[in-house]
């Protein structure tokens, strides 16, 4: 038996929401993280709806919204020319799809050090701190990792079934299973700067992609007292010259005077749009950084490696506890490549829309030309990509349709008049919900079926909505199956009865059979 159910290499945010949603599943976990201390750095600026709504699932919501900025009396993003003057601009909502807001400004460093906090509280997870990791084998039955104490030199060796590799871009695991990175067609530099304001900063709370001839340029509103800009290095700039002190004191001298800040990080980063040739190797997986990069322009890198977590966080049990086999987990990278794929090409419109918009103004034919688009900016129509592939009713997969969506959360109202969110109805694992009573015609083998995998069966008669929009799939459909990270598996209509629903769901889960166990 292995010493460890998972081993996660790397403790930053990713690393650190996977030992959290593995460990509270009651799997052995250790964290092996090179740094003893959280990097206290500025990096990523924002944490979206469906990564809090997954804390929420753990009981953690209220404390991860906490990290995040409080709504502001006017939250926008706005693409703007040259003088900052809107081409068109998007209201935040200050409540989203997911029961939460969609865009939250955090600290980095502020929230790492809130999850290690409630991780130590929990005792679940054992943390290897100051270690570094030398060697990492795939066997047939468990992985063996070799690691090095910084501090004295001294090396240990351990097991796990499974391990995840979230030691970030340059990732040691990704190295040691010899994968290699598929280049998506976006290198750029650009110089990041951030600061700390004053009281007597007057700055916009209006987040912009300035779409300046002169130099492309993001300003990024981001949680009080904190500011950044994204600058666009031009042809023949270098990095060194781009980090003197006057330089960066030049670019910000437009937007502020140097008495009003204090300035926190600046550092020149390649803008890359790549992922990994292959998201597993074996009994090894690699998450975040470590498996797919992306231009910040959406604010969705951390956002999508979290995701990665998410996803592993309730496949890996199942996997572990018996229930589903080995071949579930090759869904992960079935449905996480493809999401990824979607969210990069989206930053990377971004981008673009930035470059036609300069061009446009400075009177040159847009490198596309097919225009300007404001589609490929705020006006996509949805807060995150579908699942195309993997536990999916594949056959129901559109661009129009519910399946492979995330399921909306509103706030509601319980016959007995208790308010809640909705995910509290639904539990931890997959649900079955339905329009009425009706609607959950099922069998008996599939409520066997059903119990067998912890799903919860609920019907939203009696239920009141309270703030927010029940999902539009209860307006065509009765019945919708939704997996624990809340994705739409599928919905009943003519050519699926709730009952084949069911049984399409044992085989995508890969059940194995009882007498097995």
């Amino acid at each position: 038996m292995a010493d460890f159910d998972i081993a996660i290499v790397g403790f930053g945010p990713v690393g650190a929401m996977g030992a959290f949603l593995l460990a509270d599943a009651g799997l052995r976990v250790v964290v092996v993280e090179r740094e003893r201390e959280v990097v206290e750095l500025p990096r990523a600026v924002n944490l979206d709806g469906e990564i809090v709504r997954a804390f929420q699932r753990i009981g953690f919501g209220e404390e991860i919204a906490a990290t995040r900025q409080q709504p502001r009396p006017v939250d926008e993003v706005a693409f703007t020319n040259s003088k900052r003057e809107p081409y068109f601009k998007a209201e935040l909502p200050r409540v989203g799809h997911n029961g939460y807001r969609d865009l939250g400004f955090f600290d980095q460093p502020e929230f790492e050090a809130r999850l290690r906090e409630l991780i130590s509280e929990q005792g679940k997870v054992e943390l290897r701190l100051g270690h570094e990791v030398t060697s990492v084998v795939n066997r047939p039955e468990d992985v063996v990792v070799e690691t090095r104490d910084l501090a004295s030199g001294k090396e240990a060796s351990l097991t796990a079934a499974y391990l995840i590799g979230c030691d970030g871009a340059s990732s040691f695991v990704r190295d040691a299973m010899k994968i290699e990175w598929n280049g998506l067609g976006y290198d750029q530099d650009w110089l990041v700067v951030d600061i700390v304001i004053n009281d007597q900063a007057d700055l916009t709370t209006l987040t912009m992609q300035v779409c300046d001839p002169a130099r492309l340029t993001t300003y990024v509103c981001v949680k009080d007292p904190n500011r950044r800009w994204e600058f666009q290095l031009q042809p023949g700039e270098t990095r060194e010259e781009m980090l003197r002190p006057e330089k960066i004191r030049e670019l910000l001298d437009v937007w502020l005077p140097p008495e009003h800040y204090t300035l926190r990080r600046a550092a020149v980063y390649q803008f890359h749009a790549a992922t990994a040739e292959r998201w597993r190797e074996g009994r090894v997986f690699l998450a975040g950084d470590a498996a797919h990069q992306t231009p910040p322009f959406l604010g969705q890198g951390l956002n999508a490696g979290m995701r990665d977590v998410v996803n592993l966080g309730w496949k890996l049990p199942l996997v572990l506890d018996g229930t589903c086999g080995d071949a579930l987990l090759d869904s992960y990278a079935a449905e996480r490549d493809p999401h990824a794929h979607d969210l990069v090409d989206w930053a990377v419109a971004i981008g673009k829309l930035m470059e036609a918009l300069a061009a446009q103004e400075a009177g040159l034919p847009p490198a596309d030309p097919g225009g300007v688009d404001e589609s490929s900016g705020y006006g996509q129509g949805r807060a995150a990509p579908p699942l195309h592939a993997g536990v999916i009713t594949t056959e129901q997969q559109t661009d129009e349709s519910s399946t492979g969506y995330l399921l909306r959360q509103p706030t509601v109202r319980t016959p007995d008049g208790t308010e809640c969110r909705l995910d509290e109805l639904l539990g931890r694992g997959f649900a079955v919900v339905a329009r009425n009573d009706a609607a959950l015609d099922l069998s008996p083998a599939s409520r066997g079926f059903l119990a067998r995998i912890g799903a919860r069966v609920i019907s939203l008669r009696g239920i009141e909505l309270v703030e927010g929009e029940m999902d539009r799939l209860f307006d065509s459909h009765g019945a919708a199956i939704v997996r624990p990270d809340r994705y739409v598996f599928g919905v009943t209509d003519d050519a699926f009865s709730l009952d084949r629903l069911v049984a399409s769901l044992e085989e995508k889960l890969a059940i194995r059979d009882r007498s097995l166990n």
